[in-house]
């Protein structure tokens, strides 16, 4: 392999084409050299974008391609699992979207092929490349809120007039909390470093077999959690750290550059506010050249499946607390 991480993308859907498309055309050290797509349109924005890129109507065509070192998956969600273990099984990289489960347990048969063929395998969870979130996890480890005692945070978006979104159809593993409460749930266990005990509050509306509201209160060893994922509200998007002392606040923790600006706030004792500012910082592009340095240097992958595993299991708990609707 030359210096450079020959990328292809399985699928050219919307958020393949604004975000992680361009972000791996940008990346250092990494190329976007194939698309798999059926659309002719879809590909041609490809093309625009990355001249000499191949588009590819099979997907199979494109994981036997020897040139090909590693795949981004961006597919609905229920199709990660089988074209994760199809790309392993093809020698390639695999960076896939998250959810990449529906459930925990299906972490431990990528676990096991990631470990048997050593190739980096992880889940697109841009945010913890993005350091508003390690100035966030610094300050809260070196004590500067004083003990944590609660972090509560918000993820919403409304999407009721798109019936047609992936988001809104059971079959294809949708719902608001697989969509972004892997965000408010998977922040919380970053930042902190500590597990759910238990889910002590589980209140979810349900439309047409998913979950499209949901208010979830949960107890961690050492302080409580209160969340709210929706996607039948306006937007909004926030997360709070509080302890004994002070609190850390972050702004636009999810989705910085378009819903604003990225912002990590500390307030201390006597009204006190110290403020970090991340305009422009791209944590698509951060994610991708992250992943460029595990395949090339050999760098550790800063969430790797474990992680991702421990957050499917949270979201495992919040279903079987609250109860899925019959049918």
């Amino acid at each position: 392999m030359a210096n450079h991480v020959n990328w292809a993308i399985l699928g050219a859907g919307k958020f393949a084409r604004d975000h992680m498309g361009p972000a791996i055309h940008a990346a250092a050290r990494g190329r976007l050299a194939a698309v798999g797509t059926s659309s002719a349109e879809k590909g041609a924005f490809f093309e625009d974008m990355a001249p000499g890129v191949e588009i590819c109507t099979d997907y199979d065509a494109v994981l036997a391609d020897p040139g090909i070192d590693a795949v981004y998956l961006p597919l609905p969600n229920h199709l990660h699992v089988d074209w994760s273990l199809k790309a392993i099984a093809a020698g390639k990289h695999v960076l896939c979207e998250k959810p990449m489960c529906m459930e925990a347990a299906q972490f431990d048969q990528l676990i096991a092929a990631r470990d048997a063929s050593g190739l980096v395998v992880g889940e697109a969870y841009m945010i913890v490349h993005h350091p508003q979130w390690a100035q966030a996890k610094a300050w809260i480890a070196a004590g500067e809120i004083g003990p944590l005692v609660q972090v509560d945070g918000v993820f919403s978006y409304n999407n009721a007039e798109d019936r047609g979104n992936i988001r809104n159809d059971a079959s294809k593993g949708g719902g608001a909390i697989p969509d972004i409460g892997v965000y408010t749930y998977g922040c919380t266990r970053f930042v902190t470093g500590q597990e759910p005990e238990e889910i002590l509050h589980a209140d979810l509306a349900w439309e047409d077999g998913v979950d499209v509201w949901s208010h979830v209160t949960a107890r961690f060893p050492s302080f409580r959690y209160s969340a709210v994922n929706s996607m039948r509200m306006a937007p909004r998007q926030e997360m709070t750290f509080q302890g004994e002392t002070g609190r850390v606040r972050v702004c636009v923790p999810f989705n910085a550059n378009v819903f604003g600006e990225a912002q990590v706030e500390l307030h201390r004792p006597g009204h006190e506010t110290l403020v970090r500012r991340f305009p422009g910082v791209n944590h698509y592009v951060l994610q991708v050249e992250a992943f460029n340095r595990s395949v090339l240097d050999g760098a550790a992958w800063p969430n790797p499946l474990e992680f991702s595993k421990g957050t499917q299991a949270m979201i495992d708990m919040v279903y079987a607390k609250a109860g899925r609707p019959a049918g």
